[in-house]
Parts: structure tokens; C-alpha cells; sequence
């Protein structure tokens, strides 16, 4: 991963690393812009920084953390935009706690009722995920669907991880009051990232990086 410019034979390395990491990615990305639409063009426009950067990586983290703090730094600067008045929730919280519980495992059963119910229960799921405080979104969604540690999503989110935990725990309060033990059930699916999705972010990122190699950038 120590590239030091943009060259073309980068390409078919990097398009790897995009299909490796594309739906943890626009997950990080729609938890803060609240939007298809703009999360993928948050990605696209993340993707670009990160392959004109990929000499600056020196494995202090992990790849998939190195290229989610893009991402999310993409997200956030979008999110300012959108919202001129500054009305981001604060990043401090009221609430404190010393341990969180880890989430229980929920039932895994295959049988087709299983399933079909699942799918419902993933609906639910992924509209309450939309309804949680703009704070706690990211978090969730980084600690619960893509299971990052709690050092990962500080890092991400360059905030302590104290205050990961705090918003992990208010959070999964917040789903809880009307989900119970289905948020297990549900995470593993929630916000699915299809095929189409992930065809089309690549080659448009591809066909970017192909002109910025053609004009020599």
C-alpha cells in the first residue's frame, strides 16, 4: 500500500481494495449524510483522495481504518456544508458509563419463516438506525453492523473512546425500547450493499483515475 503517486498500473490493485472494502465503507458514509445519493458521491469523492494519498500511508492502522477516516472526513465536510448553521449534535454527551455489555447473539435459524421474518425485522432495523441522533448513527453503525472495536471507530470518528462507548450505549438504549433481541437478528443484514451499487462506484472511481492519469496528475 506504499504507492507514492498516481500511476496506472495502481489500478487493478485499488479496484481490489474498493471491492474488499465498498460496503463497510458507504455504510460509514450514509450513517452521517443520512442519504444514498450523497453517501455514494461522499465514497467516490473519498476514493480519489485516498489513491492520491497512498504514499503517505505507513501502516500506523489498519487499511480498512486509514481508508474509513477518509470516508468519514468526506461525510462530515458534506454534512457542514449542507447544514451552514453548524447544527451538528454536539460531540460531548451528558450521559457517562463505565463498561458497555456487549451486544448477545441472537438467533441464526435458516428456515424459511426465519428468514421472511428477518427480512422484516432488517426494515424495522434500518429505519430506526435513520431515526438516531446524528451523534449516534455513525457509532452504531461502525460498532454494531460493520462490528469495528471501540479503538477503530475512535479513530475513525477521532473522538476517545469513552465517548464511543457512550453513544454505543445510548444508541442501542434507543433501539432497544422497540427492537429487543431483534437488533442481533438484524444487524448482519441491515443496509445492503448490492452488486449494482458496488459495480457502479468502481467504475465510476476507475474512470476518474483514468483521466487523472491520462492528464498526468
Amino acid at each position: 500500500m506504499k504507492k507514492t503517486a498516481l500511476r496506472e498500473d495502481d489500478s487493478a490493485e485499488f479496484e481490489a481494495l474498493m471491492r474488499k472494502h465498498n460496503r463497510m465503507l458507504f455504510r460509514t458514509a450514509r450513517a452521517i449524510l443520512h442519504d444514498d445519493a450523497e453517501a455514494e458521491d461522499a465514497l467516490q469523492d473519498a476514493y480519489l483522495k485516498a489513491y492520491g494519498a497512498m504514499g503517505s500511508f505507513r501502516g500506523e492502522a489498519k487499511v480498512s481504518t486509514w481508508l474509513a477516516r477518509i470516508v468519514a472526513n468526506e461525510a462530515l465536510q458534506r454534512l457542514r456544508k449542507q447544514n451552514r448553521r453548524g447544527a451538528i449534535v454536539p460531540m460531548n454527551s451528558s450521559v457517562s458509563i463505565d463498561e458497555v455489555n456487549e451486544i448477545p447473539e441472537g438467533s441464526m435459524s435458516k428456515t424459511p419463516e426465519r428468514s421472511a421474518a428477518r427480512a422484516e425485522i432488517r426494515k424495522l432495523l434500518e429505519k430506526r438506525i435513520d431515526a438516531l441522533p446524528d451523534a449516534y448513527r455513525p457509532v452504531f453503525v461502525l460498532r454494531a453492523v460493520e462490528e469495528l472495536s471501540v479503538d477503530e471507530v475512535a479513530e475513525v470518528l477521532r473522538v476517545p473512546p469513552a465517548t464511543v462507548r457512550t453513544r454505543f450505549f445510548r444508541a442501542r438504549s434507543l433501539l432497544r425500547e422497540s427492537l429487543a433481541s431483534e437488533i442481533d437478528l438484524a444487524c448482519e443484514d441491515a443496509f445492503g450493499f448490492a452488486g449494482e451499487r458496488c459495480d457502479r462506484i468502481v467504475a465510476r472511481v476507475m474512470e476518474r483515475i483514468r483521466s487523472k492519469v491520462a492528464d498526468g496528475a
